[in-house]
């Protein structure tokens, strides 16, 4: 059979799309397969009453790459977004990341010197050397008071397991800004795309073909030999039919309401770091753009953290020892695929913001076309 494709591109969120479009400006010809009823895996947005509503939880763009950053901007409409997160525990509102304000909020501390010392003090009188799991670790980063009211709550929701159950591994470190600086993020480039990351993704897969509600694996003899080769981007181990085992992941349920107010919260995001409620956030999505704060209703979506197993999305790898040297396994497998090249956190057993998902398809295409 007379191969009809370059590429055949597998999964249609930012990894497929990014390669995607790197290939069709190279005048390549692309088929892309997807295996979702419609395309930006776990980016996509829909419009709700004119509100782009993230579908599976915020994404904000951010990044300290211009390479990433022209790129994203050049395919789609932007605006800039600072990123500035509260997080409520037991009936307070708490800045988030941890700054001077946080530090006022928990202690009323005025000054860089005051909030040090009693950070010190905190994890002096814990007197951890050696942290051995993520409880041990926290307390010596950052001591009781920030660790029991914005990290334990939290983080045991997110895992579903206790923290002293949860490898140090997983918080190499939590920081700390002493200055009234609400960004949660350090990048000098943050943005979102105006009227959301569907028309991102529409935008990076004009002119390739699309097929939706097909699913590779299953049809995979029929499809393989349609193109020279074969850009993969969902999950490892299920490329490989499980035979060495199957990687774990932990995955994430949503609510989303419309509400007849003018706001719900007034951010748009709210983080819930105590065990109750049992959701971890929630996101009310026009806060996310300020031309839309006026509308007299609003969209939310609570956010709970979920168990995983076949059929659900899977959203973190959970890498303790067992799941890393499972994940090389595959990953020694997967370099000798001819003709495939796996893409994406699915792909690699990792998480990846944005802009390494963008950068890691550019240096897989350079290294299969050059520069």
């Amino acid at each position: 059979m007379d191969k009809r494709y370059d590429y055949l591109i597998v999964g249609s969120g930012l990894s497929g799309a990014t390669f995607a479009r790197l290939a069709l400006d190279r005048g390549k010809s692309v088929l892309v397969i997807e295996k979702r009823s419609s395309l930006g895996g776990n980016i996509a947005t829909s419009d709700v009453m004119g509100i782009p509503v993230h579908l599976y939880g915020p994404h904000i763009f951010h990044t300290d790459s211009k390479e990433a950053y022209v790129f994203f901007t050049s395919h789609v409409e932007s605006y800039p977004f600072v990123n500035s997160p509260l997080a409520f525990y037991k009936g307070k509102y708490y800045h988030m990341p941890f700054n001077m304000n946080t530090f006022h909020e928990l202690w009323g501390v005025r000054s860089a010197e005051e909030a040090k010392r009693k950070i010190d003090e905190e994890v002096a009188k814990e007197g951890i050397e050696e942290p051995h799991n993520l409880e041990e670790q926290a307390l010596s980063l950052v001591g009781r008071t920030i660790f029991e009211t914005l990290v334990k709550g939290y983080t045991e929701k997110q895992w579903g397991r206790d923290c002293r159950d949860l490898p140090s591994s997983i918080i190499k470190r939590l920081p700390l800004r002493f200055t009234y600086d609400n960004n949660y993020f350090n990048d000098p480039y943050q943005c979102l795309p105006k009227g959301g990351y569907s028309k991102l993704i529409d935008n990076l897969l004009s002119g390739a073909e699309v097929r939706l509600g097909l699913d590779y694996l299953s049809h995979k003899d029929e499809l393989r030999p349609l193109a020279d080769k074969v850009i993969y981007t969902g999950a490892l181990d299920e490329y490989f039919a499980y035979r060495l085992g199957e990687l774990e992941w932990r995955s994430l349920r949503f609510e989303t309401a419309v509400l007849p107010l003018a706001s719900f919260q007034n951010n748009p995001v709210v983080n819930y770091t105590d065990k109750e409620p049992s959701y971890t956030r929630v996101c009310e999505h026009k806060m996310f753009d300020e031309r839309l704060k006026p509308l007299p209703y609003t969209v939310v979506t609570y956010e709970y953290p979920d168990s995983f197993e076949k059929g659900k999305i899977p959203y973190y790898p959970i890498n303790d020892e067992r799941n890393s040297s499972l994940a090389k396994s595959y990953q020694e497998l997967a370099e000798k695929e001819e003709g495939v090249y796996f893409l994406g956190r699915l792909a690699n057993y990792a998480y990846f913001d944005m802009d390494d998902t963008i950068l890691k398809a550019m240096e897989l295409f350079a290294s299969l076309e050059g520069n």
